[in-house]
């Protein structure tokens, strides 16, 4: 008896001491993370603290259901032990590994929404409001390309066809009264000039169809000659809230060098700002940054770190770190999609556009097309993140989808040059026909057998282009047809959702 006592307090002994060590072991490693996380937490946690940052402060949601709905609900499990605290009166967000691992931070400006702050540096972040409009250092990478001589030429594409065609289309930008008028509308009238909608009932219920909505579908709007004929709102959501388009952020950014263009201070033959001699990089030219056609290595790849999610979550200056990237490839030569292109091309807007700066987009765009809730966010240095982050409302949204249709003509007046709408529409042809030279594609979503189109199985007019994001944003615009249709919403590509399905029915239910 006295023997199994014995034995059995020695095992407890050893057990209690195992316990210990795997306790102190455990909270060493805790304390190494909290120390010194991994990149990839680090990832995580300035993820999570940007996506309820913007959707507290720009869109006005509960940052809970935030978390819950659109940080967690996607199914990547590290997210799942992400918690995010809310600071309103400084405008800050803070997130991380169940807490306090991670160092996520976030900080909502007055003009430029949220901004991820990697290097911790908050006192900076808070009172930054844009890049200097000449950047100081041309020699790490960040000269960019000064104003040219004003472009008399129209841009050399095919013929332009649509509102432009019409008869008394003015030259003029829409500026001054114009912009005012949009801006401050009767919503007693029609849209896109006021708020006022009427919806096609036998639309309504097409898109009620919850199949062709696809899972997650938070807005479709869909406008046809001008007007809206249809929209669908989830449960959470309105007409006036304000929803992430992810990459469609791209095609506005297409939209603001051509208006620079108009205005003769960018060119697409233009350089792009890289110092003499740059390895070959002194020949990348405007045109092959908005055809995907840099050559600069940039890995776009989403499911670990990787040079996107290196630049969106843990870099400071984001314009800065893409312009460093290597030349794998001459310039002109070889397409492959890069968040990083759109970035560097928005540091060289907000550089041409002189003392507007990071106000360009709502004084040259959104404010005369009436899109008042529009935000570019930047990153933490001021450069507007054109790759990824700018919220509109559905509405709002498809007004710069109607913007393209007509040709980048708005209320009569001529916002960009001749034929650059169709410029940006045409196929870039490293690309196999997929993608266009002005940041659109050209076949919708699912084109995974190489040169083939999906978009001809549904009988898609060949003329239409798309602008896409991440997690199932669409704008579908078929100048031809004179339609457009935005579908934003939570959509993982796990769900194998498409929207030309929506697009055909849209198609035949409005006998186009």
């Amino acid at each position: 008896m006295t023997t199994s006592t014995s034995t059995s307090t020695k095992f407890g002994k050893v057990i209690r001491r195992i316990t210990v060590a795997l306790v102190l072991l455990l909270l060493v490693l805790v304390f190494a993370l909290w120390i010194k996380p991994p990149e990839i937490l680090r990832v995580g946690a300035n993820y999570s603290a940007k996506i309820v940052c913007s959707n507290v402060f720009l869109a006005g949601r509960d940052p809970d259901e935030v978390l819950r709905s659109d940080v967690q609900a996607p199914g990547v499990a590290l997210l799942h032990f992400m918690r995010v605290s809310v600071d309103r009166e400084r405008r800050v967000v803070r997130a991380g590994l169940f807490g306090f691992i991670g160092d996520g931070l976030a900080v909502a400006r007055t003009s430029t929404g949220c901004a991820v702050v990697p290097d911790g540096n908050l006192d900076f972040a808070l009172h930054v409001g844009s890049v200097p409009t000449h950047p100081a250092d041309a020699q790490a990478g960040t000269a960019l390309a000064a104003p040219v001589p004003p472009a008399t030429a129209p841009i050399s594409t095919p013929a332009v066809t649509g509102a432009r065609a019409k008869a008394g289309t003015s030259t003029d930008t829409v500026t001054g009264a114009d912009a005012e008028i949009a801006a401050n509308a009767d919503p007693g009238t029609k849209w896109p000039d006021g708020s006022a909608v009427a919806t096609s009932a036998a639309l309504d219920r097409l898109l009620a169809d919850d199949t062709l909505a696809g899972p997650g579908m938070r807005a479709i709007v869909v406008v046809h000659h001008g007007r809206i004929v249809a929209e669908r709102y989830a449960a959470g959501f309105s007409a006036t809230t304000p929803l992430l388009g992810w990459s469609m952020t791209k095609s506005v950014v297409a939209g603001l060098v051509g208006i620079l263009i108009k205005d003769g201070r960018l060119a697409l033959d233009q350089s792009a700002g890289w110092p003499m001699p740059g390895g070959g990089r002194e020949r990348i030219r405007i045109a092959d940054l908005l055809g995907m056609s840099s050559g600069l290595r940039f890995n776009e790849a989403y499911g670990a770190v990787s040079d996107v999610t290196r630049m969106l979550y843990l870099q400071p200056d984001m314009a800065g770190f893409a312009r460093a990237q290597p030349l794998l490839h001459p310039a002109g030569e070889f397409w492959s999609y890069s968040s990083g292109s759109a970035n560097i091309l928005s540091r060289i807007v907000q550089d041409a556009a002189g003392a507007l700066g990071a106000a360009y987009p709502t004084e040259r765009l959104f404010k005369p097309l009436g899109m008042t809730s529009a935000v570019i966010e930047a990153d933490e240095d001021g450069t507007l993140v054109g790759s990824s982050y700018m919220y509109a409302t559905a509405r709002d949204w498809a007004k710069y989808g109607l913007f393209l249709q007509q040709d980048g003509v708005w209320r009569g007046q001529e916002m960009l040059p001749r034929g650059y709408v169709a410029m940006m529409a045409s196929p870039v042809a490293a690309s196999g026909g997929e993608y266009g030279h002005g940041l659109v594609w050209l076949w919708g979503s699912d084109a995974v057998t190489p040169g083939k189109n999906p978009d001809a199985a549904f009988e898609i007019p060949a003329d239409i282009f798309w602008m896409e994001g991440h997690d199932g944003q669409s704008t579908a615009v078929i100048p031809s047809l004179q339609l457009v249709v935005v579908r934003l919403g939570l959509t993982p590509s796990s769900d194998h959702y498409h929207p030309q399905p929506l697009v055909k029915a849209i198609l035949d239910a409005a006998g186009s």
